[in-house]
């Protein structure tokens, strides 16, 4: 399909960790959300949501940033995130830590509705389907990030993208087991986090799929900063899709 001119016009929120460590996870979401018929627009004074704040106990320093990111957001028709959990920081703790203000709180309400994770816009709100198919026939297991899975109710969507891409979807034992990461958490508590990370990997291997698919680039990081074998690898939902743009 592609966009035109007279398309409509979302803006992409890119997050902290795409912008910062893996920006070609950025720029296969835009071609996607581009070939789904929309004109990206990307706010340039777009800054973190707040959420590495807020699960560190620093309400206060957390909402200059929410109502910053509401007000610089508040004009588009939709906005798209890269990553569930940025994504259901947005939609789920800007309304209740604006609580307090009723006009801030009010315009909190309208951003949560219209805030989407990619996967999630692009069956939902797009219902765009791959116009073409990976060549071969590539295996993946899926990780259900614990903000996708819990916080969005966010599942099938991905998986569903996946399969209609021509990938061969093998599903690990307990894939919503979390990856370890959990923001600071990871930071505070590295032993146990890379011991839960260690568990998620051997479930993935278990599959025999030589590539685990994910739509979190925090649940990305953690587990590509673990994995020790050549036999299996981690990607992001978005750049295996845009596989499928290739050559186009």
């Amino acid at each position: 399909m592609g966009a035109s001119n007279t398309s409509p016009e979302i803006a992409f929120f890119v997050t902290c960790l795409v912008d910062q460590v893996m920006p070609e996870v950025g720029v296969a979401a835009v071609r996607l959300l581009r070939e789904a018929g929309y004109r990206v627009a990307f706010p340039h004074q777009q800054t973190c949501c707040g959420q590495p704040f807020f699960n560190s106990g620093l309400t206060e320093e957390a909402i200059p940033l929410a109502r910053h990111t509401v007000a610089l957001l508040e004009p588009y028709e939709a906005v798209v995130l890269p990553s569930g959990s940025c994504a259901a920081f947005i939609r789920h703790e800007y309304p209740r830590l604006l609580a307090p203000w009723p006009e801030w709180h009010a315009r909190a309400v309208q951003l949560a509705a219209k805030t989407f994770e990619l996967t999630q816009f692009l069956v939902h709100r797009a219902q765009w389907h791959p116009a073409r198919r990976v060549p071969g026939t590539p295996v993946v297991t899926y990780h259900d990030s614990c903000h996708m899975a819990r916080g969005l109710g966010v599942r099938a969507e991905p998986r569903q993208l996946l399969q209609e891409a021509g990938y061969t979807l093998v599903e690990m034992a307990e894939s919503d087991f979390c990856c370890g990461f959990g923001g600071v958490f990871s930071l505070r508590m590295p032993e146990v986090s890379n011991a839960i990370t260690w568990e998620k990997l051997r479930m993935a291997q278990e599959t025999g799929a030589p590539v685990i698919a994910t739509a979190d680039t925090g649940c990305l990081m953690q587990m590509r900063g673990l994995l020790k074998t050549n036999g299996i690898r981690v990607e992001h939902v978005a750049c295996l899709l845009a596989k499928t743009l290739e050559g186009s």
